[in-house]
């Protein structure tokens, strides 16, 4: 967007200067003739910049002009990280400080720019959560965003299939997958991952933990995603498609088992269908999947399957000759 190509190129020239148009460009990866029309754009909005002829010569601003962000605090400074999802931050406690960052950002820029979030807010919504899903967030979410951020300790009490644990755990960062949240804890030496709507009950300690610089939460978050979905499809399942059938596929199983079927799908017998490996959670699951393709869809293997398919079919058949 414009706005935030300009607010960047205040920010470069506050950084220090003169900078040329050619430097500009390239940080802000846009052409020359860009340079030159948002400096025109910023000299109309009042911004004090111009330029230095010469060889050291370059933009720059008036000696002593200062954007200002009106004390912003530090809770306001993190929340404001979070602003293009407005719904989680006020999940974790943070509505309050990411609506007064927001607007002492206003305040400090030029006139002409402070329609922007407006403008923004008019245009863009991020809708964070899947269908059909319970809006409120998880009671214990806001306790562990405040643990996450000060680095401290927790005794999480979790429910788990064989009852309430209770584990001391070091909060390293929360995810929102497909609307639910997460939290990635350090135990010991490892890290595991629960589901925040299953905690019952989080004390924080006076205990901080380190953290350790090589751990990115957004890399551990896609290997372990993507291990937990692998492990899920621990069934496979021999399917011919037809035509039809191979397109609903995609919108009957998960994504990662669509994939690995379709690229693993033999050549078309005469009938024009193809024969496929699809993985699956399980027999019964597959069986649910898989009665959403009807006639499109034979299985070949495992035999239990096939004949619980049969079955349904037959008892479907039987509904109709009545």
């Amino acid at each position: 967007m414009r706005v935030s190509r300009l607010i960047s190129l205040v920010l470069l020239l506050q950084a220090g200067g003169p900078r040329t148009a050619a430097e500009l460009a390239e940080q802000l990866e846009v052409s020359e003739r860009t340079i030159y029309r948002d400096i025109l754009a910023l000299s109309a909005a009042g911004v004090p910049v111009y330029a230095e002829q010469g060889r050291a010569g370059g933009y720059r601003l008036l000696d002593g002009y200062r954007t200002r962000l009106n004390g912003l605090s530090r809770a306001e400074a993190e929340a404001l990280f979070l602003s293009g999802l407005p719904g989680p931050a006020r999940d974790m406690g943070l509505g309050e400080a990411l609506a007064a960052a927001q607007l002492k950002v206003a305040a400090a820029l030029p006139d002409p720019l402070r329609e922007a979030s407006a403008r923004a807010r008019q245009r863009f919504h991020f809708d964070a959560p899947g269908w059909f899903r319970d809006a409120e967030p998880p009671p214990r979410l806001a306790e562990l965003a405040r643990a996450v951020w000060e680095d401290r300790v927790v005794a999480l009490t979790y429910a788990g299939r064989a009852g309430e644990v209770t584990r001391t755990v070091e909060p390293l960062g929360l995810v929102l997958k497909n609307g639910v949240w997460y939290v990635v804890g350090r135990i010991g030496a490892g890290e595991r991952t629960y589901r925040v709507d299953r905690v019952r009950a989080v004390t924080a300690t006076d205990e901080r933990f380190g953290r350790d610089d090589g751990f990115d939460l957004a890399s551990f978050w896609s290997h372990r995603a993507g291990e937990f979905e692998r492990a899920l499809l621990a069934e496979t399942v021999t399917v011919r498609l037809s035509p039809a059938g191979l397109r609903l596929l995609r919108h009957a199983v998960e994504a990662v088992a669509y994939r690995a079927a379709a690229e693993g799908a033999g050549p078309p017998d005469a009938d024009g269908w193809v024969t496929v490996e699809l993985p699956a959670e399980s027999v019964p699951v597959a069986y649910t999947q898989l009665l959403a393709l009807g006639p499109e869809a034979e299985i070949v293997a495992p035999p239990e399957l096939r004949d619980m398919v049969a079955a349904a079919a037959e008892r479907t058949a039987a509904l109709y000759r009545r």
